[in-house]
């Protein structure tokens, strides 16, 4: 069994904590663990392979440190130059786990979900894996404790067979009464978005219903290049693919798709209000992360990233505050939160896209503050990171060592800095920082001058192929 987890995702609905440049997936929303890694260690006690990670491109670095830090580091890391929804991306995941001649069984799951109980999580898996082995198509269907109209639904058949019943037909998100009604009868499932099917079935299947599709993923995979420790699939041809989902592209049409029923306290947190319906609770029913003084407060999301923040007499509220951004909704209108986004975008602002927090292959970098010709940086360098070889047209930079030590190159001349030591690059100098220690280097950076955007930097050497 090979695991492929999606990863492409933006979870718009989760700002301002997920954003374009850090999606949900890459959170650390409950525990110590982001949704990404734990996809992977509810894996933990199952017989599988090095995972496919299918991601954005604009992701790869925050997808790699998340495998390293589980301690995975070999697995197979497929960068989509353009989303085009889940039947491309499978595709290629597919025609990956076949290239040495296998043909393995692909347990394809999102990267930001989430699941609470894992015996019958895995109990789920291995029924679905005899299906798979012998030729279906397997979906996950999730056992409803609630009728609910943001999930799509599967109509299940009656007789059940090792495990799985046959797919008598996929529902569109309901609307309430048509929920109740699918909530009453006991024959219908939530659509998980969760998969297993043989590769070679998967892709025989995709090229009956949907030639073009496999056509421009093969193409598109054929062509792909290696990029560091990434595989990048040939731009021209992926976006040639249809956007369409898995759903739409095969299993609505394939009769041989079958569903596994699942109960084990599944969600895909695609909101602020499930993500509270999955977080543990105080005894007025409220989730309290970070600084918070909540009195008189029942029910409600608060999350302070940055600075205290304070409730009296709130009820049913989402409120999540970040450093650059502030979140007040009911937590029954937290669906639309999209909508936000949508304007943030209208309007251009970074907000809708990056955080004040940035993360990056070597560490991150916080901008504390800035003026018209001035800004403020707190960097931190990972033990061993380097920074690439580079240069700037319109700015200089002061350096501070506030923890750690740094390695810097100042032009024609290469030296260390310890805590309280600085130095000063003029505009047009070659540079370059390394923490050559094994504890992480904070520091300072005063950058000053007639333009300060993130792409006045010219690299001339960097270990990350961004050069």
């Amino acid at each position: 069994m090979i695991p492929v987890i999606l990863s492409g995702g933006s979870g718009s609905r989760l700002w301002p904590l997920s954003r374009a440049m850090h999606p949900k997936q890459f959170l650390t929303l409950n525990g110590d663990h982001s949704m990404f890694q734990e996809t992977l260690r509810r894996l933990d006690g199952l017989d599988h392979d090095d995972p496919i990670v299918i991601c954005n491109g604009e992701h790869r670095f925050l997808a790699a440190e998340n495998l390293r830090a589980l301690g995975n580091t070999s697995p197979s890391i497929i960068l989509e130059p353009v989303g085009r929804n889940t039947a491309p991306a499978i595709a290629v995941a597919a025609l990956e786990a076949l290239k040495d001649g296998n043909d393995p069984v692909l347990l394809v799951l999102p990267a930001d979900h989430s699941i609470k109980h894992m015996t019958p999580f895995h109990k789920a898996i291995i029924s679905a894996g005899k299906l798979a082995e012998a030729g279906a198509l397997v979906t996950f269907g999730i056992v409803p404790d609630r009728p609910h109209t943001g999930y799509g639904y599967i109509r299940r058949g009656k007789s059940k067979s090792n495990g799985g019943y046959d797919v008598e037909e996929f529902v569109e998100k309901p609307d309430q009464e048509t929920a109740d009604s699918f909530f009453k009868s006991g024959d219908y499932l939530w659509n998980s978005g969760m998969f297993m099917f043989r590769a070679s079935r998967y892709l025989e299947e995709l090229e009956k219903f949907q030639p073009d599709v496999l056509l421009h993923a093969r193409s598109a995979w054929d062509k792909a290049t290696k990029d560091y420790d990434f595989t990048r699939l040939d731009a021209g041809d992926f976006a040639r693919c249809p956007g369409i989902s898995i759903d739409y592209a095969v299993m609505e049409h394939t009769r041989q798709a079958r569903v596994v029923s699942l109960d084990a306290g599944w969600s895909d947190i695609g909101s602020w209000s499930s993500l509270w319906d999955a977080s543990p609770k105080d005894d007025n029913g409220n989730t309290l992360t970070g600084d918070i003084i909540a009195l008189e407060t029942k029910n409600s999301y608060v999350l302070a990233e940055n600075k205290l923040v304070t409730t009296i007499g709130v009820e049913d509220l989402v409120i999540v505050d970040t450093k650059d951004a502030l979140l007040v909704a009911r937590k029954d209108s937290s669906e639309e939160v999209k909508r936000i986004v949508d304007e943030l975008k209208n309007k251009d602002r970074s907000e809708a896209v990056i955080h004040r927090e940035v993360y990056r292959p070597w560490g991150k970098y916080d901008n504390i503050g800035h003026g018209d010709r001035d800004q403020v940086k707190r960097i931190t360098v990972n033990p061993g990171a380097k920074l690439s070889l580079q240069m700037h047209h319109h700015r200089a930079e002061h350096w501070i060592v506030v923890k750690g030590s740094a390695k810097v190159t100042n032009g024609t001349e290469t030296f260390m800095l310890s805590e309280n030591e600085s130095t000063f690059i003029p505009v047009g100098t070659v540079h370059a920082l390394e923490n050559p220690g094994v504890i992480p280097l904070e520091m300072i950076e005063v950058q000053s001058g007639s333009y300060l955007g993130e792409d006045d930097i010219i690299r001339l050497e960097d270990r990350y192929g961004r050069s």
